[in-house]
C-alpha cells in the first residue's frame, strides 16, 4: 500500500511556521499587506478568493479585497494595479484568474510589479527562475517540492517526468526539478510514446488536466506519483488527472485528490508574501 502524501497536515505545518515569522515581523513594527484582486462572479474563484483571505487571517497577513464588476475595462484594471504597485502598504498583489474574456491576462499580470507578484507569474520573476535567482516561485510548483521534501522522497538522481507544460505548472516544475539535481523530462499532447516514457519516472507529476487521465499502465512499481489535477464527476465526487483506484497499488507514495497539492497552493502563496518584505527591503 502507498505512502499518501497528506497535503493538509504538510499546509498546515507550513502555516503555523509561517505564522512565527510573521509574528516576529510585527514585533519589528513590520506588517505584511497582501491585495486580492477578482473581476466578475466565477463561482470557482469566489471560493479560491476566500480560501487565500482565511489563509492570510490565520498566519496573520492583513489581506485588501478588491472585487470589480464583470464589466470592468482593462484600463480600469491596470489603473488599480497601477496605484497599488506604487503603495507602500501593499506587500503582495494577486490578480486572481481567469479574467474576464475582454481582458490580456499577460498584459494584466506583466503590468504587476515584480517585486510585489506573490503568484510568481512576472516574466522578470520567470526569468530568476531559470537562473537560480533568490525570487518568487510560483505556487504550485514549490508546493510540490514542498510535498516530496517533507515526505523524505529523495529526490537527487532520480528521473523525473511532468506530464503537461502549462506556464503555471509544467514548466516552472520542470525548473524546480532540475534545481533538485532530478533528470527531468516533460511530456505533452504530442509527446510519442506516453506510457513508455511516464514508466522510466522514479517520480512522475501529472498536470494535464483530463480527469484519470494516468492509469497503472503508465506507473512504474514503486514510482512516486504526485497528481496536479482536480475535477468534478457526474456523481459529485473529485477525482484528479490519475486514476488513483489503479495506480495506488503500484506506488511508493501518492497524492490523494483532494487533499493532496490543493491546499499546498495557497500555502505556498502565503510564503511568497513573508518573501516579499525580503525582497522589496534589499
Amino acid at each position: 500500500m502507498a505512502i499518501l502524501i497528506d497535503g493538509k497536515k504538510i499546509s498546515t505545518d507550513i502555516k503555523d511556521e509561517l505564522k512565527v515569522e510573521v509574528a516576529k515581523y510585527k514585533e519589528q513594527g513590520i506588517k505584511i499587506t497582501m491585495a486580492v484582486v477578482k473581476v466578475g462572479e466565477d463561482p470557482a474563484s469566489a471560493v479560491y478568493v476566500r480560501n487565500k483571505q482565511k489563509a492570510c487571517e490565520y498566519i496573520g497577513i492583513d489581506s485588501v479585497a478588491y472585487e470589480l464588476p464583470e464589466e470592468t475595462s482593462e484600463e480600469e484594471l491596470l489603473e488599480l494595479i497601477d496605484k497599488l504597485n506604487k503603495d507602500d502598504v501593499i506587500n503582495g498583489i494577486l490578480v486572481q484568474l481567469p479574467l474576464p474574456k475582454h481582458m490580456n491576462e499577460d498584459i494584466i499580470l506583466d503590468a504587476i510589479d515584480s517585486k510585489k507578484d506573490v503568484d510568481g507569474f512576472h516574466p522578470n520573476n520567470v526569468g530568476k527562475m531559470m537562473v537560480g535567482k533568490e525570487t518568487f516561485l510560483p505556487c504550485t510548483p514549490a508546493g510540490i517540492v514542498e510535498l516530496l521534501k517533507r515526505t523524505n522522497i529523495e529526490l537527487e538522481g532520480k528521473e523525473c517526468v511532468v506530464i503537461g507544460r502549462s506556464n503555471i505548472v509544467g514548466k516552472p516544475m520542470s525548473m524546480l526539478m532540475l534545481k533538485e539535481n532530478c533528470t527531468v523530462t516533460i511530456c505533452h499532447s504530442r509527446t510519442k510514446d506516453l506510457k513508455e516514457v511516464a514508466r522510466r519516472a522514479d517520480i512522475l507529476i501529472v498536470a494535464i488536466g483530463k480527469p484519470k487521465f494516468v492509469t497503472a499502465d503508465f506507473v512504474k512499481d514503486g514510482a512516486t506519483v504526485i497528481d496536479v489535477g482536480i475535477h468534478r464527476m457526474e456523481n459529485g465526487k473529485l477525482c484528479g488527472d490519475v486514476d488513483f483506484e489503479q495506480v495506488e497499488p503500484k506506488a511508493y507514495a501518492i497524492t490523494p485528490v483532494p487533499g493532496g497539492v490543493g491546499p499546498m497552493t495557497v500555502t505556498m502563496l502565503m510564503a511568497n508574501c513573508l518573501r516579499s518584505v525580503e525582497l522589496q527591503n534589499r
